[in-house]
């Protein structure tokens, strides 16, 4: 059990849970107003530590640098909001704090109020009235102030804003070629008789009937398709670095000196 002359070391140091995994630091203790004895600590958890989480100090050792607690720090994560900043804890809180880690609200009140397990009745009332309330972390008990203020650490993350995608598809369109197409005609030829075709113009008989054929030609338009690969396409990402102003709160404590003159008392 963490005792209250462990409490300085125990502030702002790191908390692991009972797996051993590192929760994060230690930033307020919290005292049981009964006992006086410390009950609760809350521990910066989250990106950029921003929640603050309450943590059972029962079973709770320190190990070298470091404290451990019994519980998980799925557990952990999922606790109650409570507000830190109050600087005590209602009973409704302490109640739903000790329902979600499973300890029993009967079993710690008759603890409190059992002499034999240090409870209130075996504490000094100046003790347990000093023991009650939170002590916070950088506050070792002197007569020194410490004064903090809230950084603000600003960081990126990645998101999904859009899809790109591929899509092939297939359009029919309509196209126009000229080529040059050849078709044959009947021309009539008349030789007159010459020494050159005398014998062939007297080879067949003197008066006859005869007929003769001639096949003509002609071409036409033939179109072909075929496929054939022009080009090819893929998609890339390339990173765009651009420069965005953010803007956030912080909160900065400030120390004031406030003193009276007695002026009777230095008459006097």
């Amino acid at each position: 059990m963490i005792t209250r002359e462990q409490i300085p070391t125990v502030l702002d140091h790191p908390v692991h849970d009972a797996e051993g995994n590192k929760v994060g630091d230690a930033k307020h203790v919290f005292y049981d107003d009964a006992t006086g004895r410390p009950e609760w600590v809350t521990v910066k958890t989250g990106l950029f530590g921003t929640n603050e989480s309450f943590v059972p100090m029962r079973d709770a050792h320190m190990v070298e640098d470091h404290l451990e607690v019994s519980v998980t720090k799925d557990r952990i994560s999922d606790a109650p909001n409570v507000d830190a900043d109050g600087g005590h804890l209602s009973p409704d809180e302490e109640h739903r704090l000790y329902e979600h880690y499973g300890i029993a609200w009967d079993e710690a009140w008759q603890q409190a109020n059992d002499p034999e397990q240090g409870g209130w009745a075996s504490t000094d009332p100046e003790a347990a009235a000093a023991g009650m309330g939170t002590m916070r972390a950088g506050q070792p008990g002197d007569d020194a102030m410490t004064r903090s203020e809230e950084e603000m650490h600003v960081g990126a993350e990645r998101q999904t804003v859009g899809r790109a995608r591929l899509r092939k598809y297939v359009v029919t369109e309509e196209q126009q070629q000229t080529i040059p197409v050849r078709h044959e005609e009947v021309r009539v030829v008349r030789e007159p008789i010459t020494d050159a075709n005398i014998d062939d113009a007297l080879s067949g008989p003197e008066i006859s009937e005869e007929e003769h054929e001639v096949i003509l030609h002609a071409e036409r338009p033939v179109v072909e398709t075929r496929v054939e690969p022009v080009e090819r396409v893929r998609l890339v990402t390339d990173e765009v670095i651009e420069e965005e102003t953010v803007t956030g709160t912080v909160r900065k404590e400030r120390i004031e000196t406030d003193y009276e003159d007695d002026d009777e008392g230095r008459r006097g």
